[in-house]
C-alpha cells in the first residue's frame, strides 16, 4: 500500500490500459496512468503527489524555459519471470540525478525519498511493465525550473515529476555512426558529464545533418582538438580492439552511464581484459583497417546494447565484420539482460524487485 505520509494519492477512475497494445510498442509515445509529482517552493520540498498521468499548468515566464534549468534520467523496470518487477541498479541513477542538480543550481532529491516515489509509482502502474523480447518499462524523472521571473539567477521554485511509459527496443537493429569534428557535444568544464536537457537540444542539429548523410548516430570527439572518441548521442561507446573491451573514460565531458558500467563490470566479471582510457579517432581507424578492431557497439537505459555496423571517418566509412560474428558484445548482451530480467545470476545485487 501507498505510505500516506509520505505522499498523496489521486488515483485515475478507470485504467486506460485496456485500450492499449502492449506487443507492439513504439518508443516513448505510449504512457503509463500515473505520474509523481512534487514542487519545492521556500526552501523545501513539499509534499509529494501521484496522480493521473496529464498536462501541466505553468506559466509563460517559467525560468526553465528561459535559462535551462531542467535535468532528466533515465531509468527501466522489467517483468521477471515469476510476473513480478524489478529495478536494475536505481540507486545509481538516483546519484547520477543529484550529480546533474548540483550542477545545474538546483536542489537536491533525499535519497530514500526519490526511491520511495518511484517504487510507489511502479507499483500503481505494474501492469504496464510489458514482458515481450526487447520490451521493458521506461522510466523517466526530471525537474525543471518552475519560478516565474526574468532575470539570470538560479530559479527558487522547481518541480520534479516522475513518469513511465511501456516501450520496444530504441533502435530496431544496427546502426551506422559518424565521426563528428565540427560540433562539439561537451567541453572541459561545461555540463557534459551533467543529464542537462540543454546538451541533448545542442545534439540535435548534427545529429540531423548525419542521418542525411546516412547515418544514424554521431561519435562526438573532444572539444579541443577533435582528435579522440567520446560518446554517441543517446549512448556511450564500447569497442573491442585486439580482443580487449575499450571504453573512453567518463569525465566532464562524458556522461557516466549506467549501463556503461554494467557492461564493462560484467565483462570483467566474466575474464574479459577491459580498459577505460582515451580512445584516438586515428586508433579506431587504424584498427578498423587492420582487423584490430572487431566490434563497437553503443550501450545506454534507451538503447541497451545496439552493434554498430558501419563508422563514417573524415574520408570515408569503414564497415565492421558481420554481427553475426562477434564473440563478446552477443555474450554480453545476453548476460545483461537475463541479470535484468531476472533469468540468470545478479552477483552484483543490480536488480531490485518492487
Amino acid at each position: 500500500m501507498l505510505t500516506k505520509t509520505l505522499f498523496d494519492f489521486r488515483p485515475v477512475a478507470e485504467s486506460r490500459i485496456t485500450a492499449m497494445n502492449l506487443k507492439e510498442l513504439p518508443f516513448g509515445s505510449v504512457f503509463s496512468d500515473h505520474q509523481f509529482r512534487m514542487v519545492y517552493s521556500d526552501g523545501k520540498w513539499q509534499q509529494g503527489v501521484i496522480e493521473p498521468f496529464g498536462d501541466m499548468m505553468l506559466s509563460p515566464a517559467a525560468m526553465g524555459l528561459h535559462y535551462g534549468q531542467a535535468i532528466f534520467e533515465g531509468m527501466k523496470a522489467f517483468r521477471q519471470p515469476d510476473g513480478e518487477v524489478a529495478l536494475f541498479r536505481p540507486m545509481e541513477n538516483i546519484r547520477r540525478f543529484n550529480k546533474s542538480a548540483e550542477r545545474m543550481s538546483m536542489p537536491l532529491m533525499d535519497e530514500g525519498l526519490f526511491l520511495s516515489a518511484l517504487t510507489e509509482l511502479i507499483k500503481i502502474d505494474k501492469n504496464w511493465t510489458p514482458d515481450g523480447e526487447g520490451s521493458s518499462l521506461y522510466i523517466r524523472p526530471f525537474m525543471f525550473a518552475s519560478e516565474p521571473h526574468v532575470g539570470v539567477r538560479p530559479s527558487e521554485e522547481y518541480r520534479f515529476v516522475i513518469f513511465t511509459c511501456p516501450v520496444g527496443p530504441y533502435y530496431k537493429g544496427n546502426v551506422r555512426v559518424k565521426v563528428e569534428t565540427f560540433f562539439t557535444r561537451a567541453a572541459p568544464g561545461g555540463t557534459g558529464y551533467a543529464k542537462a536537457a540543454g546538451n541533448y537540444a545542442a545534439s540535435l542539429k548534427p545529429t540531423a545533418m548525419a542521418r542525411d548523410e546516412g547515418y544514424d548516430q554521431i561519435l562526438w570527439t573532444d572539444a579541443v582538438e577533435h582528435k579522440f572518441i567520446e560518446e554517441s548521442g543517446t549512448m556511450n561507446v564500447v569497442f573491442v580492439l585486439d580482443g580487449k573491451l575499450v571504453s573512453p573514460a567518463t569525465g566532464d565531458t562524458v556522461l557516466s552511464g549506467v549501463t556503461r558500467d554494467s557492461v564493462l563490470r560484467l565483462a570483467a566479471y566474466q575474464g574479459i581484459e577491459i580498459e577505460e582510457r582515451k580512445v584516438a579517432v586515428s586508433e579506431l581507424k587504424a584498427g578498423a583497417a587492420s582487423g584490430a578492431l572487431t566490434e563497437a557497439f553503443g550501450v545506454g537505459t534507451a538503447a541497451t546494447m545496439t552493434p554498430i555496423e558501419a563508422i563514417g571517418f573524415p574520408g570515408g566509412d569503414v564497415a565492421l565484420p558481420p554481427v553475426e560474428q562477434w564473440q563478446i558484445m552477443p555474450v554480453l548482451s545476453k548476460l545483461l539482460d537475463d541479470l535484468r530480467r531476472g533469468k540468470g545470476e545478479d552477483p552484483f545485487g543490480w536488480r531490485v524487485v518492487i
